[in-house]
């Protein structure tokens, strides 16, 4: 047998396993030949496991196709533009969220996988996008919009569509059904075939999909084929978490939702050999870990416990449940990594601090947001019960003070900590477009949409921002600079590889810390965040730098000198104290 008939043979076979999984009963072997087939090869190369496809260079951009707008250019062209001239020596990687034509939730309720929002441009303008930086594009995959043609066809009984949606009684018992939302399950439709009642997890408009039908599976592999021919590298499944439904069941993380991940992950790979799929699960640490599976699932899982546990313990100056939830969080496997953020298009998802913050905490954490105009939207319970689900706020609003004292004048400074902190974390870290100009509740923007979301989504007119930027005291320059200096720093350090070894460091409730070392144990790295509004002090000694190497702050340029001493961190400042890789104490003397 030929090698590359031996990949075919070992491709076919993969991919059957995974279906018999999912689908027994089902004509296996037609079902694979199709799948196949959809990713029209012109060979096949089989994928390599736990291999790193990433290192300390990679840092997303989140931001929307239209956040930022010039009358005359396309939303796209605009974005292009700006990531050229202001970003190119910052960021690797740009996730544009969902681009497609839409009904609802500002992209995530989908009319057309396969066109792109004529109102923000074409496939052209993607895919120019694409050659200037890894593209992070959405496969939204759980469910589709109330006026897709899928969606017509269902009511009409006729293909493609008639089945492709997840239907069930009336009166079927959904109590034990974990819901994000306080909206209706279910809801009645009318149809050629009368009255059904369709399954809607997140809205009545964004109609859930059957992936118990494997047209739907067809579907969805001939649309991320596509997408990865446009240029996309890294498939974002939203929402896939709620993908397979048994009623009777929590209807959440079921066996077959894995398979079709671990699936569609293989599938990606033998199309484009650098592809990457990341799962957005907005759930509790244990339950997102999962979507690791054994390295053979998602390559990388959003850090969902960051941003409330990392606000908190800034808001609060207290680090110990940040602290222990970095000490119960796995090392990522070769082959994986954690997506690090602490701001996006969405709110503070409030579910991934259950757990880690305790009752009084979290009513503190609450409280204290809403006071700095932030409003908190709730889901329901399997008893019905309304439950807080995400802290809706930018994140700069966030920060404005503290629990105990509210607004205060350090906002800027603890804006710029947390993200030094989180830029240092193992992971790759991925800056909301917002984050880099400190942008503020847009509560103006969120009284004309009536959806407390769009608090946290203004959209920038280009020649304002390009203003604010021009002036070296305003908020929107100060912000920016600090931003990208700090990333461009972080860039070139070897310790800051996404699977580099990370130690937490126990200095007090005051300093969160930890230590970075770089994968050939050259660099180390003791990264060390005042989380407090005042003043603290540190003995070196409890840091353990090594005398016979030269130390540095990375962050402001000061070499240490005096390895015995003390150093006082100003409020929310940070350290990122480095060797000076090759360099001995005696070198850096010689130093000018």
């Amino acid at each position: 047998m030929s090698s590359a008939s031996s990949a075919m043979a070992e491709l076919e076979h993969r991919v059957a396993v995974h279906l018999e999984a999912v689908y027994p009963g089902a004509d296996i072997a037609s079902l694979t030949r199709r799948l196949i087939d959809t990713l029209a090869l012109s060979d096949v190369v089989m994928p390599a496991s736990h291999e790193n496809k990433w290192d300390q260079d990679d840092v997303l951009l989140i931001t929307y196709g239209d956040s930022v707008v010039r009358e005359g250019d396309t939303p796209l062209q605009t974005l292009h533009k700006f990531l050229k001239e202001r970003l190119d020596d910052t960021f690797s990687s740009v996730h544009i969220l969902p681009f497609f034509p839409y009904s609802s939730d500002d992209g995530f309720s989908v009319i057309n996988y396969l066109q792109v929002n004529e109102s923000l441009g074409d496939w052209d303008d993607i895919e120019r996008i694409a050659r200037d930086f890894d593209l992070m594009a959405d496969l939204v995959i759980n469910h589709a919009s109330s006026r897709s043609l899928w969606f017509e066809n269902f009511k009409k009984g006729v293909d493609p569509g008639r089945d492709y949606f997840f239907t069930v009684p009336g009166d079927t018992d959904v109590s034990q059904v974990t819901r994000p939302r306080p909206s209706p399950l279910l809801r009645a439709v009318r149809t050629m075939e009368g009255e059904r009642h369709v399954w809607c997890t997140f809205s009545p408009d964004q109609v859930d999909l059957n992936f118990a039908n494997p047209e739907v599976l067809v579907e969805f592999t001939n649309i991320m084929a596509r997408y990865l021919e446009a240029g996309v590298r890294t498939l974002r499944m939203d929402a896939v978490a709620f993908l397979w439904k048994e009623p009777g069941t929590t209807c959440i993380h079921l066996q077959p939702t894995h398979e079709i991940v671990k699936l569609l992950r293989l599938l990606a790979e033998v199309k484009r050999a650098d592809a990457v799929i990341i799962t957005e699960t907005n759930v509790p640490l244990r339950d997102n870990l999962t979507y690791f599976g054994n390295s053979n699932e998602a390559h990388a899982i959003y850090n969902f416990s960051l941003p409330p546990l990392l606000i908190h313990a800034l808001i609060s100056g207290d680090c110990r449940h940040l602290k222990t939830w970095m000490m119960r969080m796995p090392p990522a496997c070769t082959g994986t990594y954690y997506l690090n953020f602490i701001a996006s298009h969405d709110g503070v998802g409030l579910r991934p601090a259950e757990g880690l913050l305790d009752d009084k905490d979290f009513a503190e954490l609450l409280k204290t947001l809403e006071s700095f105009d932030g409003f908190i939207s709730m889901r329901s319970d399997s008893e019905g019960k309304l439950r807080p689900y995400e802290a809706n706020i930018t994140l700069w609003s966030a920060l404005a003070g503290t629990i105990a004292n509210g607004k205060d004048d350090l906002q800027y400074e603890r804006f710029i900590c947390a993200h030094a902190i989180m830029m240092a974390l193992e992971g790759v870290p991925a800056i909301y477009l917002h984050s880099l100009f400190g942008t503020p509740n847009d509560s103006a923007g969120m009284k004309r949409s009536g959806r407390f979301r769009s608090i946290n989504r203004y959209v920038w007119p280009a020649d304002k921002l390009e203003a604010e930027l021009k002036d070296p005291e305003h908020r929107t320059a100060r912000v920016f600079a600090e931003m990208t200096r700090l990333l461009q720093i972080r860039r070139r350090q070897p310790a800051f590889h996404p699977n580099a070894v990370q130690f937490t460091m126990h200095l007090g409730l005051e300093i969160f810390a930890f230590w970075r070392q770089s994968m050939d144990r050259r660099q180390s790295i003791f990264c060390l965040s005042n989380v407090t509004a005042s003043p603290q002090t540190i003995h070196l000694t409890q840091v353990n730098l090594i005398d016979t190497e030269a130390w540095v702050d990375l962050v402001s340029g000061r070499a240490v000198e005096d390895l015995s001493g003390e150093i006082e961190l100003q409020p929310y400042q940070t350290l990122w104290l480095s060797n000076r890789i090759g360099e001995t104490r005696a070198d850096a003397s010689e130093l000018p």
